[in-house]
């Protein structure tokens, strides 16, 4: 979905333990709201800045910081950089069905170098019925705008990040 996605460490390299992968996003390529039933994630900022609502918080998170999304959490964000690279850790990892890498790999098709594409589809641009159903095969819950009004209080709307709002 118009991101450039490397795996590090692939859930059968560790029993199902985890996966380890490298990420680089640009604006406008975030996904929508979601919550994930079965795993938790950890973030590395290698360069730029994500701004992230989870927990009723808003947080930005710069190159050199780490943040924590547990499961069951609902959470969005938006990449404020004009491009981002992080490390993300889901885990557990896990086997079709159930680990995010197989969600992942069904959602993407391989690079044919390592440029963020110029005119990728996106989540906002494609019909979202089919990345809906096949979110929650692997335990992922794409948010209703009305889940989202109420889980998320402060995310002011898809494809709009606070930063960018006049206060």
């Amino acid at each position: 979905m118009g991101s450039l996605m490397t795996f590090l460490v692939t859930s059968a390299e560790t029993e199902n333990r985890f996966v380890l992968l490298e990420l680089r996003m640009k604006p406008g390529n975030e996904p929508p709201p979601h919550l994930h039933y079965n795993q938790d994630e950890v973030y590395y900022i290698l360069e730029g800045e994500l701004e992230v609502y989870c927990m009723g918080e808003v947080r930005t998170v710069r190159a050199g910081e780490t943040i924590f999304l547990p499961r069951n959490q609902a959470h969005a964000f938006y990449y404020l950089s004009p491009t981002l690279r992080f490390l993300a850790l889901l885990q557990p990892g896990g086997p079709d069905g159930y680990g995010l890498d197989g969600y992942f790999e069904a959602m993407s098709s391989p690079s044919t170098s390592m440029e963020l594409p110029a005119n990728a589809t996106t989540y906002a641009l494609s019909d979202p019925a089919p990345a809906i159903a096949l979110a929650a095969k692997y335990g992922v819950k794409m948010l209703t705008p009305e889940e989202t009004a109420e889980l998320l209080p402060h995310y002011p709307g898809f494809g709009v990040p606070r930063k960018s709002q006049s206060h």
